[in-house]
């Protein structure tokens, strides 16, 4: 049997390719399908079958476009109320490719329709090898129960919770537990960093798996869930229809300076995503900086929306081409264009450009201690808790969506995150937004790393 895991970091996603005897299976694909199809010719597979976990949530899947181009059908569990062509699986159902069995369990809880996809490689074994748990159970986590428009979180949790004792949990110690995620998806909060584990592993380590109690774990699992961005809903939704084909999205063209502001002067963004430093020292005023080292399409959506119409700003040509096929990931398509020479090309049109400060973690301990400066913390609240500066206000990044904090106009804001990714987002929405700012160089890992003093709170 030939197995192999593919993970796109930008994403925290996890997809599958698996075969035997010439025919193969790919399991939650990303969009840009690729590398399937380059994957499975090296290894003289031919993709017959797709499998959807379920209605992804955080990304756009590229299930429909894979089939399309392989001819493979495609199955998704019997409650997703997909539109595209499929098989609708439940228990019971099993799929035989060469010597690999493939068992699905129906474990609703992440989501109503939510499966999981047993692998038996019997060439080997009887015995199961493999369980590709989807967001149903993670590496040190299990899936958030708030991303249903028929069932409450209390109802999810509680259908999770039998899930994972009545189904998985059943397994085999020994078998493999492959999820859909790893560490800095939003659709778990805790996960360790690793790919892979086992179920007895799980079943020692995983923190929701040592809460016994069904109405405890409903409890915790429903209590300081993070903010569930906006565009959740909206790629559930297309992935419910199918995406279309990348290819079928119109090219980018050259936007001049002059006709990018008077763009900016109506409904387009300007999404700059060079890093941090770059646009610190120049960029087009009102731009928003996402940079393209990070979790760029996670943060494209969260903080802007899929209905975002955005002008990319990049240094070079294969800038813009990664941000449009990482924005397309997450449902982003509204991209007009590019801008024509990129900060060089708004210099030679006479337009002024902006600056943002940028402090060491040094500079802001002597500078609150002087006053006349507000600390901002933009990490998520298990970060906050864990540990922070004294005396800074927090406001997680992901809601700057929803509403921008409300902060004193009378002094300048250090805003910091852990290392300063999320801390540029977030002084460019500032910026943007009126406030002066300044961005802290390291986040909060600098100021640990300088033995400053912090603060910690007892988790609830």
């Amino acid at each position: 049997m030939y197995f192999e895991q593919f993970y796109l970091g930008c994403l925290a996603h996890a997809s599958y390719l698996f075969g035997s005897e010439g025919e193969a299976v790919v399991v939650d694909p990303q969009r840009d399908i690729e590398i399937y199809l380059d994957a499975a010719q090296k290894q003289q597979l031919q993709i017959r079958h797709i499998f959807e976990t379920h209605l992804h949530a955080d990304f756009v899947s590229g299930h429909k476009e894979l089939a399309a181009r392989t001819g493979a059908t495609i199955y998704i569990g019997k409650a997703a109320g997909a539109t595209f062509p499929h098989i609708a699986v439940g228990d019971g159902f099993e799929l035989r490719v060469g010597k690999l069995r493939i068992d699905v369990l129906e474990t609703p809880g992440h989501t109503p329709e939510s499966i999981c996809l047993v692998l038996t490689d019997e060439e080997k074994s009887l015995a199961p090898w493999a369980a590709l748990t989807g967001d149903t159970l993670f590496i040190g986590d299990v899936g958030r129960p708030d991303l249903s428009t028929t069932h409450t979180p209390q109802q999810l949790a509680g259908l999770l919770y039998d899930s994972l004792h009545n189904k998985l949990l059943t397994l085999p110690n020994d078998v493999q537990v492959y999820p859909a995620h790893g560490a800095g998806s939003l659709c778990g909060r805790n996960m360790r960093s690793e790919r892979s584990s086992t179920i007895g592993t799980e079943r020692l380590t995983n923190y929701a798996l040592q809460i016994k109690s069904r109405d405890e774990f409903i409890r915790q699992l429903t209590t300081n869930l993070p903010s569930r961005p906006e565009y959740f809903f909206e790629d559930a939704a297309i992935n419910r229809a199918g995406a279309a084909c990348l290819a079928d999205l119109p090219e980018l063209t050259p936007i001049p300076a002059t006709e990018l502001k008077d763009m900016l002067e109506h409904d387009a963004i300007a999404l700059d995503v060079r890093p941090a430093e770059q646009f610190a020292a120049a960029h087009v005023p009102g731009s928003i900086n996402i940079a393209l080292s990070g979790q760029f399409a996670s943060w494209a959506g969260a903080v802007l929306g899929t209905a975002a119409r955005l002008v990319l700003i990049g240094e070079t040509p294969e800038q813009i081409s990664e941000a449009r096929t990482r924005l397309a990931r997450v449902g982003i398509e509204d991209l007009p264009g590019y801008l024509e020479g990129g900060i060089e090309g708004w210099k030679r049109a006479g337009f002024p450009l902006a600056q943002l400060q940028q402090i060491t973690v040094q500079e802001l301990s002597t500078r609150l201690q002087g006053g006349g400066l507000q600390a901002l913390d933009v990490r998520r609240e298990a970060e906050w808790q864990a540990g922070h500066i004294g005396g800074a206000d927090w406001y997680p990044l992901d809601r700057f969506k929803a509403a921008l904090p409300h902060l004193e106009q009378n002094a300048p804001i250090a805003v910091h995150c852990k290392s300063g990714y999320r801390s540029m987002i977030a002084c460019s929405l500032l910026q943007r937004a009126g406030y002066s700012v300044i961005n802290v160089i390291g986040g909060f890992d600098a100021w640990e790393q300088a033995k400053l003093p912090t603060v910690a709170l007892q988790m609830q």
